[in-house]
């Protein structure tokens, strides 16, 4: 079944994502379509629990453009060595339309491996490292509103509120699964992966 970009509240975004123990042809294929996946939705980064599986994965390009700037897989991130803050607006593919100022690090350590099992140890900064820290975040469950100033977040409960609606929609309809099933689900991924 084709990937696809999960919106908020889908219970794998809550979902603290499990380190990846090995890679075969099959994640390297669905790596491939987290990329064009990516590119057609018009994000820089998408997170593996943004298409609802539960492994430490990421995939990035601050241009968001094909073949330009600089494309990184990241498996496993650890990110270390905050440096300086600064405030930027970000927005998500799982919560389209939606947008809020994030404080994040001006600048980062980011320690991980790409597809080929090679290290990956890089110092970002500006954009760069905001977008790698966005997409982090996701693999620990954490949205960019979970950041922002309570009475920012205030703001976005209106269409939150929606997103919520429509997801208890689709499930009452039977075009989604309970969110009991939708965890269940995930198991088998991390049985394979993790």
């Amino acid at each position: 079944m084709p990937l696809e970009v999960i919106k908020y509240p889908h219970p794998t975004l809550r979902y603290e994502s499990k380190p990846i123990r090995r890679v075969d042809a099959e994640l390297k294929s669905i790596v491939a379509e987290m990329l064009d996946l990516m590119y057609e939705s018009e994000g820089v980064g998408l997170a593996a629990n943004q298409v609802d599986l539960p492994l430490r994965l990421f995939v990035c390009n601050p241009t968001g453009v094909r073949g330009d700037g600089e494309e990184l897989v990241v498996i496993n991130p650890v990110i270390s060595k905050p440096r300086g803050t600064e405030s930027g607006q970000e927005g998500c593919l799982s919560l389209p339309g939606m947008y809020g100022q994030v404080k994040r690090s001006k600048t980062i350590r980011l320690s991980a491996f790409d597809l080929q099992g090679n290290e990956i140890d890089r110092v970002l900064d500006g954009f760069f490292a905001r977008v790698v820290q966005h997409e982090n975040d996701h693999l620990n469950g954490v949205l960019f509103f979970d950041r922002m100033p309570e009475q920012a977040t205030k703001e976005l409960m209106p269409a939150l509120d929606e997103f919520q609606a429509d997801h208890l929609s689709r499930q009452r309809s039977g075009s989604l699964p309970s969110d009991d099933k939708l965890v269940e689900a995930l198991s088998a991924w991390e049985k394979k992966y993790a």
